[in-house]
Order: C-alpha cells, then structure tokens, then sequence
C-alpha cells in the first residue's frame, strides 16, 4: 500500500507516473470487442471480486446505461448494449457458494447465460483468483471471447484470457484505480460510437 508511507501529492503523483506505463492499445482493444458485441448483439458479462467486483458493477451501469444518448431513451428501435455483472445476484452467488463452493459463483452462471460469440470480460489484479480463473477456462471450452484485466505480474489470468489489459503495479488499489479510469474512456469512446450507429 504506496499510500502508507507517501504523502497525497507523492501518492497522486505515483498514479500519474503508473498512468502512462499503460499499454493504451489494450484499453483500445476492450473498447473495440465491446463495440464488437454491440454490433453482433453479443451479451457482454463482467466478473471481479472485492474492488474488481465493484469496478465490475460500475462499468456494467456505465456502460449499460451510460451509452445511451438522451433523445434515444424512449426510442424502442435504438439497439441497446447487452450486458450484466455476474457480481451483483447476491442470492445466487451465495447459494452457489455456500452449497458448492465460492470457486463456482462466477461459472455457474455463464453456464446459464452465456453463449458462443459473447464477451466475458475478467477483471483480477492479482490475476489468480480461483472463481475468475474458473470462469475464463469454461468459457474457453465453450465458444465465450475472454478479456482479463489485470495487476501485479498478472498472475495466471494474463496468459490465460485471450486479450488483457495489464497494470504493472504491486499495489491493488492503484491497479483498481487504473482498471476504473481505463474503463471510463471505453465507455466514453462507445458512447460516441454506439450514439451515431444505426443513424
């Protein structure tokens, strides 16, 4: 935790510097399969634990919501982005983990949900997150595009997803920062491009 032994400029100065280490082809790449899902009318599904599982839910709303132009609220016509935050279906998730075991919270649901061609979208800063690593393996085998998002060395989820956006930092609240500030410039880029698709 960087921010123990720094004052708050030396730490926002750190996120600054951690910033611009940032491979911005890979946050272009999210942009990109998201919009990918939009166009094919794909379900996107975002999956985190603890501060991954809130940045998970805040990109869902923001992207579910916050892609959508103000005179397209009442248009019934305007395709809208598929998406949903396994984090957030508290009773499943506990029956799920309480019944069978917390490793299976994540994959029990895309076997209910999900279907080839959609997009899981995996977000781990240590990268070794048993139920995450679970679910990017199921969907491999089952036809699902994987993008992880990781900190730290990336841990086993850099090189299992197919595509990942890396933030090479040993500090898990930075990294979540990062993951958060990377996903409002996706959401901000799909809103230009899904607000002027089908125009």
């Amino acid at each position: 935790m960087l921010g123990v032994n720094l004052t708050p400029r030396a730490f926002l100065d750190r996120v600054s510097q951690e910033m611009t280490r940032i491979d911005t082809h890979t946050v272009q790449a999210l942009a990109d399969a998201i919009f990918e899902c939009y166009q094919k009318r794909r379900f996107v599904f975002v999956i985190g634990n603890g501060g991954s599982g809130s940045n998970a839910s805040h990109l869902c709303e923001d992207l579910g919501k916050g892609t959508i132009r103000r005179e397209d609220f009442e248009n019934d016509k305007k395709k809208r982005l598929r998406i949903l935050s396994l984090t957030d279906n508290t009773p499943y998730i506990l029956a799920w983990g309480n019944d069978e075991g917390f490793d299976r919270v994540f994959v029990e649901q895309l076997k209910n949900l999900a279907s080839p061609g959609d997009l899981l979208i995996a977000i781990s800063g240590s990268g070794n997150s048993p139920n995450i690593l679970r679910a990017v393996d199921w969907a491999h085998r089952n036809g699902v595009r994987t993008f992880g998002c990781t900190g730290y060395d990336g841990g086993k989820l850099k090189s299992l997803a197919q595509q990942n956006l890396h933030v090479p930092l040993d500090d898990m609240g930075i990294v979540e920062s990062i993951h958060l500030t990377a996903f409002h410039w996706v959401v901000d880029n799909l809103y230009g491009r899904i607000g002027s698709a089908d125009r």
